[in-house]
């Protein structure tokens, strides 16, 4: 056989055998009781250093524009914006319990639940000033914004309850029993989806009155919420459970379940099909491969929570 003839059958063996290449860039871990933010090196799946916080931070989120991470440290009651690119702190700026924040879709506003102290805060994401602030009982815990950017849904995981924030008119629409300690939310195809913690099942919400339509059993302690990237699945992460079961996001009947050790909390998903979970219960996060159930773990520091990746694909 010639070689020009040869290259192709060559090349598709190497692809066979060759290990699969992993996602450049990096992982930022939030590990809550160690009060610092780990850097993961994701080619190399070694921790490179931490960037120290205040007290006890949780959760972290991209600015719309792409140019900060931040970082909500709630007990120290401030948000660090790091740069997302080198981890670089860049500038700390005073807010009350940031526990959750996000931004909304149509980059306009911040909203950040303080947990401990039953409030969800509205900024204007341009100026950072605080707009409204809404007193709401009990922990307000996790949220969701509807796609056009009018409504922000929150969980209240102390009064098992989900409150409907209009945010043109801010004001709190509804608030109602929705499960067993509720934390993770998602909009799901013009329904909210809802983690109950304090149960084993994800209850469908109509968000027009906030009556439960349906409950979807996936595990013990259904915790969070994730849309896959090409939006035709729900991952959830059941923390007590070990567990994390996938959800086909038009009938929500179960696709299949990974078994996760350690408590899984928060994921991402990486650009070359990885799945990035931080162990709450572990110090370590787990890097899935969803075809083969496959976890490659990593030591970070203690009660890992939020995860964020500035990745691109391999």
């Amino acid at each position: 056989m010639r070689l020009a003839a040869r290259l192709p059958l060559l090349c598709l063996l190497a692809a066979l055998v060759a290990p699969p290449a992993n996602a450049t860039g990096l992982a930022f871990v939030v590990n809550s009781r160690s009060a610092s933010v780990s850097l993961i090196d994701m080619t190399k799946l070694v921790e490179l250093r931490r960037v120290p916080m205040l007290r006890e931070p949780h959760h972290l989120v991209l600015s719309p524009d792409g140019k900060y991470l931040l970082v909500g440290d709630t007990v120290g009651n401030e948000v660090f914006f790091l740069n997302p690119t080198t981890g670089e702190v860049k500038q700390r700026l005073a807010i009350a319990d940031p526990y959750q924040l996000g931004f909304s879709p149509n980059g306009k506003w911040l909203v950040v639940n303080g947990l401990a102290r039953d409030q969800v805060d509205v900024y204007d994401a341009v100026t950072m000033k605080l707009t409204k602030r809404f007193p709401i009982a009990s922990m307000p815990s996790h949220l969701a914004f509807s796609p056009d950017s009018s409504v922000v849904y929150v969980s209240l995981q102390g009064s098992n309850r989900l409150a409907k924030i209009d945010l043109t008119q801010l004001a709190v629409i509804w608030d109602v029993p929705v499960g067993s300690t509720p934390a993770g939310v998602l909009w799901n195809r013009g329904h909210v989806l809802v983690a109950d913690m304090g149960a084993d099942y994800v209850a469908e919400v109509d968000p027009a009155d906030g009556k439960v339509i349906s409950h979807i059993r996936t595990g013990n302690g259904a915790h969070q919420l994730f849309g896959s990237p090409d939006g035709k699945q729900v991952y959830v992460n059941n923390r007590s459970g070990g567990t994390i079961t996938v959800l086909d996001a038009a009938s929500l009947a179960t696709l299949r379940t990974y078994h996760v050790p350690g408590g899984p909390d928060d994921l991402a998903f990486a650009p070359d099909g990885t799945i990035w979970i931080t162990c709450r219960f572990a110090e370590k996060i787990a890097v899935l491969n969803p075809t083969t159930g496959e976890l490659r773990t990593v030591e970070v520091g203690r009660q890992p929570h939020g995860i964020l990746l500035n990745a691109t694909a391999p």
